[in-house]
């Protein structure tokens, strides 16, 4: 058994990142940038007004209060032919360019008239009162998202607001899922007596498109040589393949000893849950083998999936972020494996992080997993724990990117 971050480092060693395409803003939420966005316009274009008011010369109404001629009126997209000239003030509302001359808003609470086409000043501003500036927001050629970022709702628009249309991405990973087993019927089948329900495919399925890839359904292979190559050549073209379940020890497990053209890299590792993972290329395809245990095969799709997606999207994020918490209950002594131990995120009466072990770890519960917010990890022969102590923990609420 090799250690799960020299197998990590094993695998990302052969992903890289897949090749640029470019989308148009409608498609880029979601999305990894791979080249930065470059504004094509200032904002805003001109000095504006920030609230409705008057605009006016600072100068002339520093000796406020003050009465002046109003020589105009500008809404929001209108301009303002004449500058500004000494006395005068301009009707303006919010989102208007200021007319030449003017350096100053007085806003509209501040004023009433004083006759036709005049205006009473109420209180002196000083000069650039609210007035934004030309570029106030950005400028022509700054940068407004820099490579390497997963796109948000925030970034689109602010990509929009540049003029940018269309962005440059890495394109999103084409991921090949396939099931194994006998014992297994999809979703909705009636299972014969000895079956269960399978349900990886279709979470490494949710969870790949969770993290930005496609994923590519082949089904459920059966425990036979002749028809799980044939299914898995469905494989083909992808930039990645997954399996799950058959790469165990027994008779029926086929992923190691029944793919005609598997180059194995390794198979085992000391971890807890998922000791059977297997990585390898088939043909031209990475091939990652995730253990059939349920459990099993998602916090290994957590652990191992998703930074070869993370990178294959050119993100730099290679190892998962840990926290630290402290257990509300002791924990006996660690084994050679790195243990992954589901958990509830808690806090203690000063707002502190604490976290309380599952009762029950078994590979088969999903629904331990399902109700908890974190994992527990904890290192080959790592000691027994007690009340209190400070242990690593992944979280599962923040693990993929948000929609």
């Amino acid at each position: 058994m090799i250690p799960v971050e020299e197998a990590l480092q094993r695998i990302l060693e052969k992903i890289s990142a897949l090749p640029e395409e470019l989308v148009s803003l409608d498609q880029a939420r979601g999305r990894v940038l791979a080249r930065p966005v470059t504004a094509r316009v200032s904002h805003p274009p001109k000095a504006v007004s920030a609230m409705d008011g008057y605009a006016v010369r600072a100068a002339d109404v520093a000796g406020a209060p003050v009465e002046l001629e109003v020589a105009g009126h500008i809404a929001a997209g209108e301009t303002f032919s004449a500058e500004l000239g000494p006395g005068h003030a301009v009707r303006i509302f919010t989102g208007a360019q200021l007319p030449r001359g003017a350096d100053a808003i007085v806003i509209q609470e501040d004023t009433e008239e004083a006759g036709e086409a005049r205006v009473l000043v109420r209180n002196p501003v000083p000069k650039g009162y609210y007035v934004r500036p030309e570029g106030l927001d950005f400028q022509a050629g700054d940068i407004g998202v820099s490579p390497g970022k997963r796109l948000s709702v925030r970034d689109v628009a602010l990509a929009a607001a540049m003029n940018v249309p269309w962005l440059h991405v890495y394109r999103k990973p084409r991921v090949a899922v396939l099931a194994t087993g006998d014992e297994v019927v999809m979703p909705g089948d009636a299972p014969g007596p000895a079956q269960i329900v399978s349900s990886n495919g279709l979470a490494l399925c949710s969870f790949i498109e969770a993290c930005g890839g496609t994923a590519l359904n082949l089904g459920i292979a059966p425990d036979n040589a002749e028809a799980l190559n044939s299914m898995i050549s469905g494989a083909r073209g992808a930039d990645l393949l997954v399996t799950t379940g058959g790469a165990s020890v027994g008779e029926h497990d086929l992923i190691r000893s029944g793919l005609h053209d598997l180059r194995m890299d390794f198979w085992k590792i000391a971890m807890r849950p998922g000791k059977p993972l297997l990585f390898g290329q088939l043909g031209e395809v990475p091939m990652l083998g995730l253990p059939g245990n349920p459990v099993s095969t998602l916090v290994c799709a957590l652990v191992f999936l998703r930074p070869c997606l993370d990178r294959m999207q050119g993100l730099s994020e290679g190892k998962q972020k840990m926290e630290t918490a402290r257990l509300v209950e002791g924990l006996s002594e660690n084994d050679r494996r790195q243990d992954y131990m589901r958990a509830l995120l808690e806090h203690d009466a000063e707002g502190g992080l604490t976290v309380r072990a599952a009762p029950r770890q078994d590979s088969s519960m999903l629904s331990t997993l399902s109700h908890s917010t974190a994992l527990i990890v904890r290192p080959p022969h790592d000691p027994a724990r007690q009340a209190g102590d400070a242990v690593s923990i992944l979280r599962l609420d923040n693990q993929v990117y948000p929609m």
